[in-house]
């Protein structure tokens, strides 16, 4: 009987013993993952631009910013020839209201002259000659233009322009302008033609 255990003993120290490993996963599954690379610890590589390649697209970029900027140039230039041919417009035919509207004072001095020349009444005629004059002094103060005072007026280099001294009747006209040799006028605060007056002295 002791003989018999002895046997069985070195039966089992002669023979291998297996032990196969306890699979949590589905072989087949563990067998796709490695076949299609879809296990987590494989990254995708993004493919390395070559030198050449990233000279490539520096020459494009350089090119679309070259294009950019000769179309802004050429925008410019015709901006540019735009408005010069605007301004010479603007001084060729500037004064062309201002002229349309002296034609009609001219119309009445023509007819003034026809009168005249018929041997009108003098009345008639000094009447007419007024009305022109007055018609001439609206239009002109429509476009801002006014006359500047000057007699009775304290003399002002800015507006006046002395052209002799006289003595003065008192001592109140004493640096005032007691007469006016030629009126002067004003287009909105600017002057456009010195009044040309006596001084008293």
């Amino acid at each position: 009987m002791a003989k018999d255990k002895n046997n069985k003993s070195e039966e089992l120290k002669d023979e291998e013993i297996i032990i196969e490993p306890e699979l949590d996963e589905d072989p087949e599954v563990i067998v796709q993952e490695e076949m299609d690379g879809s296990g987590d610890d494989v990254k995708e590589e993004v493919p390395e631009i070559t030198p050449e390649q990233r000279c490539e697209q520096l020459e494009a970029e350089i090119e679309k910013e070259k294009k950019e900027y000769l179309f802004l140039m050429a925008d410019f230039d015709n901006y540019r020839k735009r408005t010069l041919q605007e301004k010479q417009e603007l001084i060729k035919n500037g004064g062309q209201k201002v002229l349309e509207g002296i034609l009609p004072v001219v119309d009445d001095i023509e007819r003034a002259i026809d009168a005249i020349a018929q041997g009108g009444d003098i009345d008639s005629l000094k009447e007419g000659v007024d009305l022109i004059h007055s018609k001439l002094l609206a239009f002109l103060k429509s476009n801002n233009v006014e006359p500047i005072e000057s007699t009775g007026e304290l003399f002002d280099t800015d507006f006046h322009e002395a052209v002799t001294t006289f003595p003065a009747p008192d001592e109140d006209q004493k640096g005032k302008v007691i007469d006016t040799v030629l009126k002067g006028y004003k287009l909105n605060d600017k002057v456009l033609r010195h009044a040309k007056v006596v001084v008293g002295q």
